[in-house]
């Protein structure tokens, strides 16, 4: 058995980091009608259509790492606020396009403005957006990101064949 840590583990500073931000941005983008998970599809979306691209509800789902019925659920919820058109693919009758209207462009923008200020507050110790400690906390993050992470089955001979 290892020792505790006299200090908080990196995994409950990622976790509690992830909240403040949430929390933070979830307060930033409300008075435009926003939460923070259609904040973070929105944005996808509108960096997506800047490129050129159509995503499928699927692909945005791969690019913002939210799982794909929860991406449905918040593209329904977008949809009825008139902020997103969602239609069928015509190359794939099952999968369903995403695009942002003029009324969700102009929020879309409004937002990343609301939530660039946030993101340069949080990094603000750090020396700032472009700062060389940032763009390392960046690369760290994403090589954390890249990790896949499966959870170990316990080897307990107790619940060896008991029926769930």
């Amino acid at each position: 058995m290892s020792e505790m840590s006299p200090g908080p583990t990196p995994g409950s500073l990622v976790w509690r980091l992830a909240n403040k931000w949430r929390v933070a941005v979830d307060r930033a983008v409300a008075p435009l009608g926003l939460t923070h998970a259609q904040y973070v599809l929105v944005a996808s979306l509108h960096g997506m259509q800047h490129t050129g691209e159509r995503p499928s509800q699927r692909r945005l789902a791969d690019h913002t790492g939210l799982e794909a019925l929860y991406v449905s659920k918040l593209a329904r919820a977008l949809e009825s606020a008139g902020l997103i058109e969602r239609t069928r693919d015509p190359r794939d009758p099952r999968a369903v396009q995403l695009t942002l209207t003029e009324q969700g462009q102009a929020v879309t923008r409004q937002a990343i403005v609301v939530v660039q200020e946030l993101l340069q507050q949080l990094l603000e110790p750090l020396g700032g957006l472009d700062a060389p400690r940032t763009r390392a906390f960046t690369d760290d993050l994403t090589t954390l990101l890249d990790v896949p992470l499966t959870p170990a089955v316990p080897d307990d001979k107790s619940t060896q064949g008991a029926t769930p």
